[in-house]
Order: C-alpha cells, then sequence, then structure tokens
C-alpha cells in the first residue's frame, strides 16, 4: 500500500450500485480504484427503487442524495382483481420511514456522475483467475471486445458483480451460495401509462402464486412488475419470458387489466426475467477479496433493500478501511462485523414481505388481505409495518462515528 498509511489500489468489479458507491469512496479516501465492467458500456435503464433510510444516508454522505432526486408519488394505488374490480390498497412508498421512490437508473446516474474523471473505467472487461499472496491479489483480466488478457496487481479486489458473481466463484469456490426461493419475476418500465390507470397511480393483481404490480412514479412511465411462484425453475426458461408468465397466470381467463399488463410487457424492449434468489455465505471475505452487495448478500427485490444495502455497504467498506489505515484484515474484519446483523434481517424480513408481493396460496391470500386491512389503520398499521420491515431495520442508519 502506498506511503504506508493504507492507501492502496483497488480493482471494483461491476459498474452497478453497489460498484460505483464503492468506487467513489475509495477515491474519496485516497485509494485508486480501477473499474471493470463485461457489458460494453454503462447500462442506463433500471427498474423500480424504493431507498430506504440507510440509502438515503449513506447517499447523503457520498454526496449525491440530491442527484438522485425522488419519484415518490402521491396518489394511492389500487387493488384488483381479473373481473376489473378496483378497491384502495396500500402504498409500499407508505412503509414505515417513507422510503423515497426512484429508478434505479437515478441511483446510478447520481453515483456515476460524482466519480472524479481520473477514475479508470474498462468496459467489455471480466476477470478470470485471482491469486493471492501476502502482499497482492493478483488478477488476470479479459478484454472480451479486444480479445486480450492482462494480469496485474491489486491491494483489494471488490467483487461487486451481482447475484451470479464471477469474483465469488473465483476467490470462494464452486459453490454459487444460491438459495432459490422458486418465484420468477419478470419486470420492466413502460414508456407510457398502462390505459385506464393514470400515471401516478399503482396497481396490484394478487392471486394464490401469483401477482402483478403497477409501480407508479410521480414524473415518469410506471414500472411493471410479475411474480410468481414455480416449481421447476429451469423450465421457465426453455420458453420467451412472456409464454412463461402467461403460463404462469393460466388458464383461467385473463380480463381486461390484466391482458393490458401482460401485452404491455411483450411489447417492452427491455426488461428483467430471472428466478428470485438469496445469496447465503459464512463469510464475505477472502483475503484481498471481498464481496459487496447482491454478489455477497442478494436480500432479493421482495425485501426492497437491495440499492439501499449496495450503498451503504461500498459506503461503509470505504470507512472502514480508512479506520484501519495499513490493516486490511482488520478493515474487513470491522466492515463484516458491522454489515452481517443488518443484512440477516433483511434477508429475513424479504421471506416476509414475499406474501405481500406474492402469496404462495390461498391462505396467504387471505392473510396478505387481512395485513392489508390491517396497515390501513393508523395505530395498528405502523406497528404492522414495523414487524413486516424487521422492526424498521431499513431505516436504521450506520452510525460509523461509533464503530
Amino acid at each position: 500500500m502506498k506511503d504506508g498509511v493504507g492507501r492502496g489500489r483497488a480493482l471494483v468489479v461491476g459498474l452497478g450500485i453497489a460498484g460505483i458507491a464503492t468506487a467513489l469512496r475509495l477515491r474519496q479516501i485516497g485509494w485508486e480504484p480501477v473499474v471493470v465492467e463485461r457489458a460494453a458500456a454503462r447500462r442506463s435503464g433500471g427498474y423500480f427503487i424504493l431507498l430506504f433510510g440507510t440509502g438515503l444516508a449513506s447517499a447523503s454522505r457520498l454526496g449525491v442524495l440530491e442527484a438522485i432526486g425522488d419519484r415518490t408519488p402521491q396518489l394511492a394505488p389500487y387493488e384488483a382483481n381479473r373481473a376489473g374490480r378496483l378497491t384502495v390498497g396500500m402504498s409500499l412508498a407508505g412503509l414505515p420511514g417513507k422510503p423515497r421512490v426512484v429508478l434505479r437508473g437515478d441511483i446510478e446516474q447520481a453515483l456515476f456522475s460524482a466519480l472524479p474523471a481520473d477514475v479508470e473505467i474498462r468496459y467489455s472487461t471480466v476477470p478470470t483467475r485471482i491469486t493471492q499472496d501476502e502482499s497482492a491479489a493478483e488478477v488476470t483480466l479479459h478484454d472480451t471486445a479486444a480479445d486480450t488478457t492482462v494480469t496485474e496487481r491489486f491491494d483489494l479486489v471488490v467483487g461487486a458483480d451481482g447475484m451470479r458473481s464471477t469474483v465469488r466463484r473465483l476467490a470462494f469456490g464452486p459453490d454459487d451460495h444460491l438459495r432459490p426461493l422458486n418465484y420468477m419475476i419478470g419486470a420492466t418500465v413502460l414508456d407510457k401509462p398502462v390505459e385506464g390507470i393514470g400515471q401516478d397511480r399503482g396497481l396490484t393483481l394478487a392471486e394464490p402464486g401469483r401477482s402483478a404490480w403497477i409501480f407508479p412514479f410521480s414524473n415518469h412511465a410506471p414500472g411493471l412488475l410479475f411474480s410468481y411462484r414455480t416449481h421447476d425453475i429451469d423450465a421457465e426458461f426453455t420458453r420467451s419470458p412472456i409464454e412463461s408468465i402467461r403460463a404462469a397466470f393460466g388458464p383461467q381467463p385473463t380480463g381486461p387489466i390484466l391482458e393490458k399488463l401482460l401485452t404491455a410487457f411483450e411489447q417492452a424492449p427491455e426488461y428483467l426475467f430471472d428466478s428470485v434468489n438469496q445469496v447465503k455465505m459464512p463469510r464475505w471475505h477472502q483475503g484481498r477479496v471481498v464481496l459487496v452487495g447482491d454478489a455477497a448478500w442478494c436480500v432479493t427485490l421482495y425485501a426492497g433493500m437491495g440499492a439501499s444495502s449496495g450503498i451503504a455497504g461500498g459506503e461503509l467498506l470505504g470507512t472502514m478501511l480508512q479506520r484501519h489505515p495499513g490493516d486490511l484484515p482488520a478493515a474487513l474484519h470491522a466492515w463484516e462485523a458491522r454489515m452481517r446483523p443488518f443484512i440477516q434481517t433483511e434477508q429475513d424480513s424479504a421471506l416476509i414481505m414475499r406474501r405481500i408481493f406474492t402469496p404462495h396460496d390461498r391462505k396467504e391470500l387471505l392473510l396478505r388481505a387481512a395485513m392489508l386491512r390491517l396497515m390501513r389503520a393508523p395505530v395498528i398499521g405502523q406497528a404492522m409495518g414495523k414487524l413486516m420491515n424487521g422492526a424498521d431495520m431499513k431505516n436504521k442508519t450506520f452510525d460509523v462515528a461509533a464503530v
């Protein structure tokens, strides 16, 4: 490490929210981050995000909160059924702490714009080998566009490359640590509101084992999400996404509202279709390699904390490196000790929130309806909200000064 004061050169793998937040914080404390990204360019799209207190506080300390903005809608959403009946529903933006509604792209753009111009970013580049010795981690990097390979040494390697992390596989072994929940999601952002549903109106159509959601934004066309239970994840990928989604919502007639949503997804130029998994690992760092965000802990979209935990994890990592100059093991140990209880709570809460997103069966559907009624009651609603959100851990911020 340079000058013996704990400043070093770090490889950050992945140019998503966790990766950019980590690179930004590392640069702020005087490190030299080098960012590599598998894609040929930074993605500009993104989906519906709830930014809770933890993420808001970290974004503020990183200096990007104002740039992220706020797209929180003001109107109450609808609950719908296939026949087209609409009733007043529960807004996810009304959860304890009043999370901020934004697009994933809002967060990525704000973080990326804050990166100093001297931060090196290499696109179309992936790690293919990681070895370590007492003085450095040696990483072989493949430029897939030029089909060239280079091997370089780094003081720290940060895997922020998502749920199916290459860094995790290279540094921690063949076990991918994915724990499937046996649910699928299909998500997109529309280019216009759904006919008959105003731009500021959300909507949920929940049935046993499946649900469809419209996520509204105050100043943007809405997001659309399908979520459903499956007994065979592999089989879901043998058809086109819309075919699998339609099969999951069959064989009954779709009705007017659901048909509009299915058609909107089918016509969307960009979408995400994937299985829902958590990542469970006994430790997130190994020597000079550390995992951050979904690569380490993937709490799933049901928890609503992917973006917040990614920003917080990257910011806190830099802070611990600053607090333990020249002592990488101590910094990584302190970072993981601080993050792990928080992440465990969020992974547990995801299993509760899944019942709100997609009830498993008719019993859970009835339980969901009862929970929504209780949450609309002023006093009971507050207590129910905190129970659903892990005693409001989403809105607790890391008091790094006390660490």
